[in-house]
């Protein structure tokens, strides 16, 4: 059997899988990839069953070292690849000998790369998943220098393809919102689609914190009880500020959700850096 170790981390580095769905009842989120689009790339590409567990690197800075023959495809970010010192793109397969390394550089544009491996990555699951949720302390724990995983056999069919084209991310993208049942419970939902956003530094997994212009609240409408919440809903707290929950979220939220990001365009959101602006468009 074939590990791999980690010699160097940069940006947080998480186990991530296809997620934990239906366990909200006891209040635990479905977690999983954040671009679940390239991490399912990555393990299609590979021939790996659905559900593979696979590496989510933060702006890159994660080294690797194979122990036996290893086969893996970063997909998402297009961060550089350094296989001991000869580069190699990102989309294609590559097979990593005994003693080689793989080094993930910083990506010139997205946020999150997806390190897949052939057979994915023996780790005990929880609740059916091996998702670390950053929010619930659940699932593996970050990545640090010394961590060894082994190689697992999640595999579904042979591997029919070299490579994959390498992503790429638009400066400003326009993300489709459906108008949230709570819109009334600010003064100008419009708004929302009216102005340019940036990507806030308090941003993460849980959560994308939009800085730029604010979402006055209704002072009439007093104060709301919690309820569900899902990936892509837009909550603004008593500053006005929008948040766009991640993959994880918390369950429940007591504060109004104005809009709902289409469920097909929040992997683009999880490819936004702290910096990066982005505007809505009501769909």
């Amino acid at each position: 059997m074939s590990d791999l170790l980690v010699r160097a981390v940069g940006g947080p580095c998480l186990v991530q899988d296809g997620g934990r769905p239906g366990h909200a009842a006891i209040g635990v989120g479905s977690s999983g990839a954040a671009d679940r689009t390239s991490y399912r790339l990555g393990n299609r590409v590979l021939g790996n069953a659905d559900g593979a567990a696979s590496l989510e690197v933060t702006l890159g800075g994660l080294e690797i070292e194979a122990t036996g023959v290893v086969w893996v495809c970063v997909t998402g970010a297009p961060a550089p690849l350094l296989v001991d010192d000869r580069p190699e793109p990102t989309g294609a397969v590559l097979a990593l000998r005994p003693g080689q390394r793989l080094r993930l550089g910083i990506p010139p544009s997205g946020l999150r790369s997806y390190l897949a491996v052939r057979g994915g990555l023996e780790v005990p699951p929880l609740l059916g998943s091996r998702s670390r949720d950053t929010l619930a302390g659940l699932g593996p724990p970050p990545l640090v220098v010394g961590d060894r995983f082994a190689v697992g056999s999640d595999t579904a069919g042979e591997m029919l393809v070299d490579a994959v084209p390498s992503q790429s991310y638009d400066d400003r993208p326009v993300l489709r919102v459906v108008r949230g049942p709570r819109a009334d419970w600010v003064t100008d939902a419009d708004r929302l689609v009216s102005v340019t956003w940036r990507v806030g530094s308090a941003s993460d997994r849980v959560g994308l914190r939009l800085d730029g212009a604010s979402l006055a609240p209704d002072a009439d409408r007093g104060q709301l009880p919690s309820e569900g919440a899902l990936r892509g809903a837009i909550q603004v707290p008593p500053n006005g500020g929008p948040v766009v929950f991640g993959p994880d979220h918390p369950v429940t939220g007591g504060y109004p959700v104005v809009g709902v990001v289409i469920d097909a365009d929040t992997d683009r959101l999880a490819q936004l850096r702290p910096g990066d602006e982005l505007r809505f468009r009501w769909a």
